[in-house]
């Protein structure tokens, strides 16, 4: 047998009120996240620039929508979110699958065995990191596109010239007045 092992069974202590106060429960972590309650009950996040996502409570799912249907990247911001929230452990592997409106991906959240920890809770804590985690890219891809267009509309001196600036030509150009393009002449009639 063990003969370091002591085990000391006794009363408990005794906990005044006053004790009670002061070991309150403080949180372990605060977010920052742009979100709305509905009427329902589910909670939209708004954050990320691509999709809008919503938890739902009550039939324990997240669910991510288009903020634009035209844009080729949502389907990869939707597989970077859901990939992000399964290596976490907040939703059920396997259980990522289109949704019922178009351009929607949604997953069930699993019941929290871990003592203390909500479940919804800790999914939008970690859709709160990913939109974190994604803002640095789309921040560069909004600056990108920002300066593109000031150098397309107010180009600096090196870049533009002014009017009157390039002579008149009678002919300017590859091509040729009265040439026919490629030799297809008739094609074009």
């Amino acid at each position: 047998m063990a003969d370091g092992i002591k085990i000391k069974v006794g009363k408990k202590a005794e906990v005044t009120p006053q004790q009670e106060q002061a070991v309150e429960e403080k949180p372990q972590a605060t977010i920052s996240i742009n979100a709305r309650k509905s009427l329902d009950g589910n909670i939209m996040v708004f954050g990320h620039p691509e999709i809008d996502i919503v938890v739902i409570p009550e039939q324990k799912k997240v669910v991510s929508f288009a903020k634009n249907k035209n844009s080729k990247h949502v389907y990869e911001a939707q597989d970077r979110l859901f990939t992000f929230l399964r290596n976490k452990g907040v939703i059920q592997l396997g259980s990522v699958q289109g949704g019922n409106v178009y351009n929607s991906l949604e997953a069930l959240i699993p019941e929290s065995k871990v003592e203390g920890v909500d479940a919804i809770q800790s999914v939008l804590f970690n859709i709160s990191k990913f939109i974190d985690e994604e803002k640095p890219y789309y921040s560069y891809v909004e600056a990108y596109n920002d300066q593109f267009e000031e150098e397309l509309t107010d180009p600096d001196a090196e870049h533009s010239t002014e009017l009157g600036e390039v002579p008149q030509e009678e002919t300017k150009g590859s091509i040729f007045p009265g040439m026919a393009p490629y030799g297809l002449y008739y094609e074009y009639r």
